[in-house]
Order: C-alpha cells, then structure tokens, then sequence
C-alpha cells in the first residue's frame, strides 16, 4: 500500500533536503519572522526584481531580490534600524554575511540560487549580542 501512494502521489523532488536546510540552525533559539506579502512575489522567481516583507514582533525586515544572471543582489532594510548582522543561507552554498549601517540598510551583491534563508542577528545599543530572527525559507 505505501509503494502504491508513493508511487501515485509522491513527494516533490528536493523536498526532504529543503525541509533540513530550514530547520539546521545552529542556534535553535530563533524567532521566526512572518512572510508579510504585498505586491506581486512573481519577480522572486523570475528574472524580474521582486520584495518581501518579513515581521516578527518589534522587526521588520524588507528585502529586495535582483536576479544578474545565475546570481542575486539582495538590498534589505531592518526597522528599527541598527547596526545588526545580516547572514544569508543558500542551500549547498556557503553563508554570505554583512552588517547593516546604521540606518538599517544592507546589500549582498553576489547571492546564488538556490533555497535561502535570511538570518538576523540583532544587537541591542549596546552593540550585545540581542535574539536572533529567520525568515522562512525562499527560494531564489
């Protein structure tokens, strides 16, 4: 009978790997930030320009996709704003890590494809280390 479903209505390919790649994190004390969608999402997947909204609590986190050939610049913004670290997961790749000015802005300029997480690591004015937020995971 299993053989039978499987076979009939199997699961999509690379679909155990992308559940993995989102819950390995290091550090499981995580909050996780809502997807808050405005706008068309088409241009995250296509080759046109495309922004998400992520909020959690007292952050938000908006996030500008650009596809340059195989590759993605990623222009974010963190209200508030501070000088918070910005770590980008991509499946099978490694990290890319900035740190946002103090106005809340970062780029990462060469991001490659793949299934992608956004990780923020906030501080607080202090410049301690503060909780940790992730968006869910995107595909790009």
């Amino acid at each position: 009978m299993n053989r039978l479903v499987y076979e009939l209505d199997a699961p999509p390919p690379g679909l155990v790997e992308r559940i993995q790649f989102a819950v390995a994190l290091e550090n499981l004390d995580v909050e996780v930030a809502r997807w808050e969608r405005a706008g068309s999402f088409a241009g995250v997947r296509g080759g046109s320009p495309g922004t998400i909204t992520f909020t959690v609590d007292n952050l938000t986190l908006m996030v500008n996709f650009t596809s340059i050939g195989a590759r993605h610049r990623i222009d974010g913004w963190l209200v508030p704003a501070g000088e918070h670290t910005v770590e980008v997961r991509v499946a099978e790749h490694e990290s890319s890590t900035t740190k946002a000015d103090d106005g809340g802005r970062f780029v990462l300029s060469d991001v490659p494809a793949g299934t992608t997480q956004i990780v923020v690591h906030l501080v607080n004015s202090r410049g301690e280390p503060g909780r940790t937020v992730v968006t869910p995971t995107i595909m790009l």
